[in-house]
């Protein structure tokens, strides 16, 4: 499991999955809100299965 979810994809990632999970757990969305575990974990974990599948990178290299 290699890094491939770069610095500006990460935070669009966390704030994305908080606000959906909110949504959610304040029942202003339904029960599909939950997805916002995906993004959460992506960007906490700066993985993305999907990138690794198509072969995209958005990290900078050193």
């Amino acid at each position: 499991m290699s890094i491939n979810v770069g610095s500006v994809d990460r935070i669009a990632r966390i704030v994305v999955g908080l606000v959906l999970m909110i949504l959610a757990a304040t029942g202003t969305i339904g029960l599909w809100g939950w997805i916002g575990v995906v993004p959460l974990l992506t960007g906490i974990f700066r993985f993305c299965p999907a990138y690794n599948l198509f072969g995209i990178n958005t990290c900078k290299t050193s």
